[in-house]
């Protein structure tokens, strides 16, 4: 018989009551998470990205999840033949490549999310940014070697209403937000899902946004080193940007457009650990790398 002293639960009790603190702090509060990468593809690294959006819901956080789809876009277009192709971190969006991308993201990523959640209960609700005019875009460059280069149809954020996404996190709803977007004429856009993120975070006034992503965090010196920074501000992020690989730059300046823009704390995970949302959110130690204001 177990005594009290070696228990086999205990070290999920001295869990339970790690995570208390944390839990009262975040109940109530918005926090956008932005899901992706390999963390899409891996189906136990969904099943566990939907467990910690369903644990969040119960436990009172007001989650939003803003999806990308670039492998599942990339898979698509190799179907048809069709060459894919990043300038400066961002896919180059031909008139024929944005009808793949919008049936991918709203068609069947959309789809998936929601139906990954919703194995849990009646919790989530799938939304593009075209829907009430979540996000409304402009044509937007990527940036190679100092230089603008055109990269078609890729819009930049310039207007968010919220206010679909807020009446359902009223309604205790998880909305799932695919991220395309119409332009002022009409236009329809491929908009990065973190940048997209981080636009939704601050116009929500989010605690928290969350960038789930295929590394550690943001390394100090990449290649010759795997150290990752912990934590850093605003003003040293701005400072690196300029050196980072093309992969980090939307990530990055996502979390610092979401700080300046008001959100307390960004964060960039890595999505192939299992639980990486809940081990952040919820332990005093974290994982990936945070950024603050200052």
């Amino acid at each position: 018989m177990s005594t009290a002293r070696n228990h086999v639960a205990l070290p999920k009790a001295a869990a339970l009551v790690e995570a208390l603190p944390w839990l009262k702090s975040f109940s109530g509060r918005t926090i956008v998470v932005k899901y992706g990468g390999n963390a899409m593809t891996s189906p136990e690294l969904q099943q566990s990205f939907a467990e910690d959006v369903v644990f969040l819901r119960y436990a009172g956080v007001r989650v939003v999840v803003v999806h990308g789809g670039g492998p599942q876009i990339s898979a698509h277009l190799d179907r048809l033949g069709l060459e894919s192709e990043f300038r400066g971190g961002y896919r180059v969006t031909t008139p024929e490549t944005m009808q793949i991308v919008r049936m991918v993201l709203v068609g069947q990523v959309n789809s998936d999310v929601v139906g990954l959640i919703n194995a849990h209960g009646p919790f989530a609700v799938g939304l593009s940014g075209e829907d009430a005019h979540l996000f409304t875009a402009e044509r937007r460059d990527a940036v190679v070697d100092g230089q603008p280069v055109d990269i078609g149809l890729v819009g930049e954020v310039v207007d968010v209403q919220p206010g679909i996404v807020t009446a359902l996190l009223d309604e205790a709803k998880v909305p799932v937000v695919a991220t395309v977007a119409r332009g002022t004429g009409g236009e329809i856009y491929n908009v990065n899902a973190d940048t997209a993120a981080a636009a939704l975070a601050v116009a929500l006034q989010a605690e928290k946004l969350v960038v789930l992503t295929d590394v550690e965090g943001l390394y100090a010196d990449w290649p010759a080193s795997d150290e990752v920074i912990s934590e850093l501000t605003a003003d040293e992020l701005a400072t690196l940007l300029p050196g980072l690989s093309s992969g980090m730059v939307p990530k990055m300046e996502a979390c610092l457009a979401a700080v300046q823009g008001g959100v307390p704390r960004a964060h960039v995970l890595d999505g192939r650990v299992p639980h990486s949302l809940l081990l952040e959110l919820f332990t005093d130690k974290g994982v990936g790398t945070m950024v603050v204001a200052t």
